[in-house]
């Protein structure tokens, strides 16, 4: 039987109609709109597919959510090769429904080349993320307000050292910690651990904007949606193992949040940096 991480490797494995031109499909899931880090994910795929992946790794993408995805339309990828240089290789992928682009990302391949080596200190004295409870543990005393999303598989196995998000309510903070991992065993394929960090990426980072003002995800009456999205790929990783999601508040102001994030290896090497910014809404009488 098919993982829930079998599933979202299928899900990637976009469908090539045409030459640049790709095809991806969502998840039968209870969504309104089509999760943000499955378009980025996809799209990334997508142009990896146009890049000599034994030469150039993708150092860098930067994407803007233009409209919100229908879950039950597949998703056109269309792949423009903007350049290919000697060192640096540019592709623009533009994601399409109903004959209207609901996203857009521009990626840059680059080839290894050795050189100064230095990075920010990852956070000490973090619990180990084994010694974390999982989705269900931590959130068995709430199933019955999540209802059927409780037992929704999950590729990500996400864990929480600063607390159970739920409970923030009232507890004002400027960031948090997430342990993360692709939950099973990949193939050493550097393209696609890429594009599993890359779906992961987009699923708290938003969430941290709210926490300089004591509020959580789950509060009444806030509208949140993920704006536009930037990540920087610095060292090697394996998505299959665990990695620290260390994130902070930015700034919140005139109904959007910016939020940013560093993805250290477990051995505290800094793999990716990542940057949200996001529309929230507040509407006090809800």
């Amino acid at each position: 039987m098919a993982t829930p991480l079998d599933e979202l490797v299928t899900l990637l494995d976009l469908e090539s109609i045409e030459v640049n031109l790709f095809r991806g499909v969502s998840p039968v899931e209870n969504r309104v709109r089509v999760f943000g880090g499955q378009v980025a994910g996809q799209s990334l795929v997508a142009a990896s597919r146009t890049v000599d992946e034994n030469a150039r790794h993708v150092h860098s993408l930067h994407a803007y959510f233009l409209r919100p995805g229908d879950p039950a339309a597949p998703i056109l990828y269309q792949v423009d090769r903007l350049r290919d240089g000697r060192s640096f290789t540019t592709r623009r992928v533009v994601a399409i429904q109903h004959g209207e682009v609901i996203f857009n990302l521009q990626a840059s391949f680059h080839s290894f080349e050795p050189g100064l080596d230095w990075q920010i200190p990852a956070p000490l004295g973090l619990p180990d993320p084994e010694t974390l409870p999982d989705f269900k543990t931590r959130m068995e005393p709430h199933k019955e307000q999540i209802g059927d999303w409780y037992d929704h598989p999950r590729p990500i196995d996400l864990r929480y050292p600063d607390g159970e998000p739920i409970n923030r309510s009232g507890i004002e903070s400027s960031g948090q910690r997430v342990w993360l991992r692709a939950d099973g065993t990949l193939p050493d394929d550097p393209v696609l651990n890429a594009c599993i960090v890359t779906y992961a990426s987009d699923m708290t980072l938003l969430d941290t904007a709210l926490l300089p003002h004591g509020l959580g995800w789950n509060e009444g009456g806030i509208q949140m949606a993920s704006l536009d999205h930037a990540m920087w790929f610095h060292r090697p990783f394996r998505a299959d193992q665990w990695h620290l999601y260390d994130q902070h508040a930015i700034s919140t102001s005139n109904s959007r949040g910016l939020a940013g994030g560093s993805i250290f290896t477990q051995d505290g090497h800094l793999a990716v940096t990542v940057v949200q910014e996001g529309l929230i809404r507040v509407r006090p009488n809800e």
